[in-house]
Formats: C-alpha cells, sequence, structure tokens
C-alpha cells in the first residue's frame, strides 16, 4: 500500500470509525483500525463484533493494499500532526505503515488484514429512507430511554416497527417507557419489526450530525444485523434477539389530573430539586393544584435530604381534575425534560401509585411513560 491524504481528512475518518473500536476485548486485533485501498480510495474499518463503522478518505493511491494497526496508537500521532498531506507507505519488516507529514515520520507496526475480523456487508433485505433530520429526531426523543446493563439484553434495544411509511421507535428501560411515531420517506416493501442495539442508534445519531439527507437502511431477511448508509459512512450492527414487552400495555389509556406547564420551566424546577435530591434517594415530588379563589393553578417540585435540607420551587400550570401528588426519580424526569425542547407540555397523573405520562403539546407522536417513586406525603 502506498498513499497520500490530507492530514485533516485521515483525521477525521479516524475520529469517525474509533468508536467502534473494542477496548475490552479477549481478540486483541479488533483493537486496531483496518485500512485498504478502495477504488482510488483509503477505506477505514473497526469493529467490535457487535458494531463495525467503515468510512473512506480521498486521496492519491499509488499502491494497493490492506493492513491493520492499533487505532489509539494511529489517531494520536496523525491528530499531533500539521494540516499538510500525510505519506503512509505499507513496509513488510517489520510489517507496518510508514507515515511521513512534514519534517514527522512515524513507523508504527501492525497485523496483517487477512488476520481482522470480517466487516459484515447486507447486500439484500428491506430496504427504508428516512430523512436524516427525523431520524435524529426520534433516536434522541427514545435511545436514552434504554437500559445501560446487561441483565435483561432485549431492554438494551429500540423496538422499531414500520408499517408502510409509518414507524415507531420504543425503548423501556423497567422504569420508564418512551415512544416516537414518524414517517419514512416512502413506503418499504414488507412491514417489519426487530430490536435496534440503543448504541447503534447512538452512534448513528453522533455520525449523523447536522447533516439533512436521506439516510438508508437495510435489515437482513433473518433480522440479524441492520446497515445503516451515510455520507461517506457505513454503519453495520448486530440486531437484538429476544422478545420485547408489550409496550402498549404500559401506557395508561386515562388520567384525573392534567397539568400543562412550560418545558424550561419545568426543567429549571426540576434541575434545582435534583441538587437537594442526590442526598435523598433521588427523589423530586410534585404536587399539581388547580385554579381556586381568584389564584391560578400550579405545580410545585420539591424535594429534601433529611440531614441537610429541603427545597421547593413553583410554577405556573393550567391544571385540570383534582389536585395530585406523585413522586418521579430527579434523574428519568430530567432526561425527559431535557430532550423535549421548548415549548409547552403536559403532564397527565391518576394515583400517587400509578405512572405519570409526559407528552410535548406540539409533537403529537410521543409520549413518555415514567413509573412512580413510593414515599410518605
Amino acid at each position: 500500500m502506498r498513499i497520500s491524504c490530507l492530514q485533516e481528512n485521515l483525521s477525521q475518518g479516524l475520529s469517525v470509525v474509533q468508536r467502534a473500536v473494542a477496548t475490552r476485548t479477549p481478540l486483541p486485533i479488533t483493537q486496531n483500525v483496518h485500512l485498504s485501498t478502495d477504488n482510488h480510495r483509503l477505506k477505514l474499518a473497526a469493529t467490535n463484533l457487535e458494531i463495525a463503522i467503515s468510512t473512506w478518505v480521498p486521496g492519491q493511491v499509488e499502491e494497493e493494499g490492506a493492513i491493520t494497526i492499533p487505532a489509539r496508537l494511529v489517531t494520536e500521532f496523525v491528530n499531533s500532526l500539521p494540516q499538510d498531506p500525510i505519506n503512509i507507505a505499507m513496509v513488510q519488516q517489520p510489517l507496518g505503515l510508514e507515515l511521513s507529514c512534514g519534517r514527522f515520520d512515524a513507523h508504527i507496526n501492525g497485523q496483517d488484514a487477512n488476520d481482522f475480523p470480517p466487516i459484515p456487508t447486507v447486500d439484500t433485505g428491506i430496504i427504508g429512507k428516512i430523512s436524516a433530520a427525523v431520524l435524529k429526531d426520534a433516536i434522541t426523543h427514545v435511545a436514552f430511554a434504554a437500559a445501560t446493563e446487561d441483565s435483561r439484553p432485549v431492554l438494551t434495544g429500540v423496538k422499531v416497527e414500520i408499517t408502510g411509511d409509518d414507524f415507531t421507535f420504543a425503548a423501556a428501560d423497567g422504569f420508564r417507557l418512551a415512544v416516537y411515531e414518524g414517517k419514512l420517506l416512502e413506503p418499504i416493501s414488507e412491514d417489519i419489526s426487530f430490536l435496534m442495539p440503543s448504541r447503534t442508534l447512538q452512534e448513528v445519531n453522533r455520525l449523523v450530525g447536522s447533516q439533512d439527507t436521506t439516510i438508508e437502511f437495510t435489515v437482513t431477511p433473518s433480522k440479524s444485523q441492520a446497515l445503516f448508509r451515510l455520507d461517506n459512512v457505513e454503519i453495520v450492527s448486530q440486531l437484538v434477539q429476544g422478545t420485547f414487552p408489550n409496550y402498549t400495555q404500559l401506557i395508561p389509556e386515562s388520567f384525573d389530573t392534567k397539568a400543562i406547564v412550560d418545558q424550561a420551566a419545568f426543567l429549571r424546577a426540576t434541575r434545582t430539586a435534583s441538587i437537594f435530591a442526590r442526598d435523598g434517594s433521588g427523589i423530586v415530588r410534585l404536587n399539581t393544584v388547580g385554579a381556586k379563589d381568584g389564584s391560578e393553578g400550579k405545580l410545585t417540585i420539591s424535594s429534601r435530604a433529611e440531614e441537610l435540607g429541603d427545597n421547593e420551587g413553583e410554577i405556573d400550570a393550567a391544571v385540570e381534575g383534582p389536585e395530585s401528588k406523585i413522586a418521579f426519580n430527579s434523574k428519568y424526569l430530567t432526561e425527559v425534560l431535557d430532550v423535549l425542547g421548548s415549548g409547552e407540555i403536559a403532564l397527565e397523573t391518576t394515583t400517587p401509585s400509578s405512572p405519570g405520562v409526559i407528552r410535548p403539546l406540539a409533537k403529537d407522536g410521543y409520549v413518555h411513560v415514567v413509573m412512580p417513586m413510593f414515599v410518605q406525603w
């Protein structure tokens, strides 16, 4: 292999694949990045055996070839170089890469490219197309609610259901549930449902960035793998196997009390209460009171730490129904309020022991259910 490319292009390419590099692994070679020439470009690829990311760097290819080298070392070295062309040449003794940029030179030992796990390819399956902005919005509103521990693997995934051009993302970790409904750019050939790892979707979200393009995804007929094709980047992921809970049964069909509040005010009051909640089992208490005696409705957000003190905040609310009390984990409440963005939101409650429901008024297709905390009022 012999190729030259710009430092900034190589640095950007390495940052794209870096997140798929394995950290703790019984297979040390997956801590490497795979470099190869592909149609007069430099292809970079990395995999941790669950997700594989590939990207292409423009350059001048003088000689074809492939090799795998330590990802962290080459990334840190390339990032330290000036923004000049980098000349890359593979040498056989010892096997590795010679890199030169301006007055800087390095030799990085490598391994045979044939020893690297094959990067999965998805050539057939059900193909869908979605707007980058819609996909990013769906992931942002749902992925954070998935479980992060592997004690129940199915809960680390996001349930994806597609019928025609309608899609639904759903994630739950046993304490909360997020459901987002949206539209594809065009109907798919047949209805499908599968479990996509939340970590994969978060990587897709990161790589989409501010792109405003069409993203194509393909799911294999066996529902074992999925491919996302972005601008100059491909992400292949293993799918989660198992049966996701029937989440529709977890969404309350009715409520006794509904409070409409400003998102920014609610988030600010919740964050303030979280300061005391940290030393009080993370509990934030919400008390909704309707308008009476000429006063407006209000939502009171409070918390207490037994040995340190307590806090109470109050915000305006348009309240339907009787007074209600409910307590939530401050982390769960803060995280959902944080992704909703500005505008009015509805808090629907029934009893202190029943789930609470949060809906943004400006987005019909999103609902978030939070399980209550049991407290002494």
